[in-house]
C-alpha cells in the first residue's frame, strides 16, 4: 500500500483529488553523493568539448631561421612560429576532447528518485490533471504557474510532444517543458516546482520504476 500521495490540482490551482504514488521513487532518503554525481555526469555530458588552438606544428609561417644564431647580440631565434613569437603556436592549449562520463543505471535512477522523493516532502510537486492547448498562448501557461503559486523557476512535465505547450512556455523566463521520457536529474534540481501531469507521473513510474528502464542520457 502506497503511502506517498500527491495532490491533484485543476488548472485553476484549485485541489480535485489525491493520486498515489510508488514509494520507491516518490519516499527515498537523499543521498548527496549519489545526486552530486549524476549532475556532474549530466553537465559534463553537455559540454561540446570543441575548444581548440595550433601547435607551431599548426600554424601557417615559414621555417626559415629568422637570423644567425650567433653575432647578433640578441637571444637566438627559430622558426617565426616559435611560442615565445607573436603569432606564433600556443602551448599546451586546449584540444578538442570528449568530456562525456558514464554512470552504472541503478545510480542515475537512485538520483533520480532521491531528487523526486525530495521534491514530495517539500511539496513541491504539483499534479495536474491534464494540460492541453489547442494554440500557442503565453497567457495559458501564466494563468496555471499562478495557480501553482507562481514560483521562480517550473519545470512542466508532460507525457507527450505537445508543441503548443513548448511555444507558449519558451517566453517565460525560468520555465521549461520537458517529456516525461526525457526528464533528468538536473531538471528537477534546477527548477523550484514541478507541474506534472497524472498522466506523466504514471508514465515516470513505469520508466524509473525497479522493472522499468530509463532513458535518461548520461
Amino acid at each position: 500500500m502506497s503511502k506517498v500521495k500527491i495532490t491533484v490540482h485543476s488548472l485553476k490551482g484549485e485541489p480535485v483529488g489525491e493520486v498515489d504514488v510508488d514509494d520507491g521513487i516518490f519516499d527515498v532518503p537523499f543521498r548527496p553523493a549519489v545526486v552530486h554525481q549524476a549532475v556532474t555526469c549530466l553537465l559534463a555530458n553537455r559540454r561540446q568539448g570543441n575548444a581548440a588552438t595550433k601547435t607551431r606544428g599548426e600554424v601557417t609561417g615559414s621555417t626559415r631561421k629568422l637570423f644567425s644564431q650567433k653575432g647578433t647580440g640578441r637571444a637566438r631565434r627559430g622558426s617565426i612560429k616559435s611560442p615565445l613569437l607573436r603569432g606564433g603556436g600556443i602551448v599546451f592549449g586546449p584540444s578538442p576532447r570528449s568530456y562525456r562520463q558514464r554512470m552504472p543505471k541503478k545510480m542515475r535512477r537512485l538520483a533520480f528518485a532521491c531528487v523526486l522523493s525530495s521534491k514530495a516532502r517539500e511539496g513541491a510537486i504539483w499534479a495536474i490533471e491534464d494540460l492541453k492547448m489547442e494554440r500557442p498562448r503565453t497567457k495559458d501557461v501564466v494563468a496555471v504557474l499562478d495557480g501553482a503559486g507562481r514560483p521562480s523557476s517550473a519545470l512542466i512535465v508532460v507525457h507527450g510532444s505537445q508543441p503548443e505547450l513548448s511555444l507558449s512556455a519558451r517566453n517565460l523566463a525560468g520555465t521549461t517543458v520537458r517529456q516525461c521520457s526525457v526528464v533528468n536529474t538536473l531538471d528537477v534540481m534546477s527548477s523550484a516546482k514541478m507541474i506534472v501531469t497524472v498522466s506523466a507521473l504514471r508514465r515516470i513510474e513505469e520508466i524509473w520504476g525497479s522493472k522499468g528502464d530509463t532513458d535518461e542520457s548520461a
